[in-house]
């Protein structure tokens, strides 16, 4: 081999290392809620397909993700508690929505197919209190006069980890259950006085499907996936609602984004004959001043791709695209609040790398 040729290949391999590194680096980080995941996933493989642009997003949990964003391990955070105005504030954040859907109940009944049980919030924190231990009951048998109900022990099951599916089936029972309010309360992480703690969506879904005579919650895209018996729930409005896109639809119809300081707005039990109650929005947290704003661009390019381009794809796992309007305040936030990032506007398209 001549000296040229040896340079020639020479150049040519450092040059596609460096490459190989520039694709890597234009990777996006993100850590946070188990509630999104699917989706997550699925925008990101088609993203990376039409980009070179990949998502690098741990599962682990709002509360984590709220944890690694704070301490800068990471270019976003998602979380489906929403952080209250003044902490976005002080901590130097942005929060903005991403996607709407909903978490369901659970069981592992004998029996028992998905949509064929009634629960309300009521009954369901008398058995995360201990207070109902048979799925015999009376108060399960009067909601559900035509099911053959046993006499098995029920196993409750709930998220270990801190996470926003916590928050958002125990702010629904905090609203159903004054005593739960009152003992239990609404967060990320709260202390369950019964039951068996499982870490992440895919944990608990996993749990549940494991223990008979179960009852836990998980986003509605796992149940489904794991063809899990989900249950029916009585609404704000005494309706026994069924959980699926336009359900999680109507209970997001008339929030009042505009008005919502740092998007903070919880959608649990909502009124509305067709509502489902356990309806949240999971958010994304970026910061204002971004420590890294070539990170942060891509990122938010990303984002602003999937509100453009992953209604559909969100619509096949159940979950519901953010309101046009909301989509243009968001953009607008983007604008206003993150320092040094371009403006991305509905026309912007994500350009191949590839």
């Amino acid at each position: 081999m001549s000296f040229l040729n040896a340079r020639r290949i020479l150049v040519a391999a450092t040059a596609a290392v460096a490459l190989v590194s520039v694709v890597q680096a234009t990777d996006i980080s993100g850590a946070g809620a188990t509630f999104p995941t699917p989706i997550y996933s699925k925008w990101a493989d088609t993203y990376r397909k039409q980009t070179g642009v990949g998502l690098n997003y741990q599962s682990i949990g709002s509360g984590g993700g709220i944890k690694q964003i704070k301490a800068k391990t990471v270019t976003f955070g998602a979380s489906d508690m929403p952080l209250k105005p003044d902490d976005v504030k002080e901590s130097g954040l942005v929060q903005f929505p991403m996607i709407i859907g909903g978490a369901v109940p659970a069981v592992n009944i004998k029996g028992v197919g998905a949509g064929q049980m009634v629960l309300d919030g009521a009954t369901i924190a008398s058995i995360y209190l201990g207070e109902i231990t048979k799925w015999s009951d009376a108060r399960i048998k009067k909601l559900n006069p035509k099911l053959a109900l046993p006499d098995t022990a029920i196993a409750p099951i709930y998220r270990s980890d801190g996470s926003g599916t916590n928050f958002l089936f125990s702010d629904y029972l905090s609203k159903a259950s004054p005593k739960f309010k009152d003992t239990i309360g609404a967060n990320s992480s709260v202390q369950w006085p019964t039951g068996i703690g499982a870490k992440g969506n895919e944990g608990l879904a996993n749990m549940v499907t494991q223990t008979d005579g179960s009852i836990g919650y998980v986003e509605y895209a796992y149940a489904k996936q794991n063809k899990m018996a989900y249950t029916q729930l009585v609404n704000k409005d005494g309706k026994a609602v069924t959980p699926s896109a336009s359900s999680f639809a109507a209970a997001a119809a008339n929030a009042d984004w505009a008005h919502a300081p740092a998007y903070y707005l919880i959608l649990t039990d909502q009124a509305g004959a067709q509502s489902w109650p356990i309806t949240g929005a999971s958010f994304i947290l970026v910061y204002a001043q971004p420590q890294d704003l070539a990170a942060t661009t891509e990122a938010l390019k990303f984002f602003n791709w999937a509100y453009k381009s992953g209604a559909q794809m969100a619509a096949e796992l159940d979950y519901v695209p953010l309101p046009e309007s909301v989509i243009k305040q968001v953009r607008a936030t983007w604008k206003s609040e993150i320092k040094g990032v371009p403006a991305l506007s509905e026309a912007a398209t994500a350009a191949k790398r590839m």
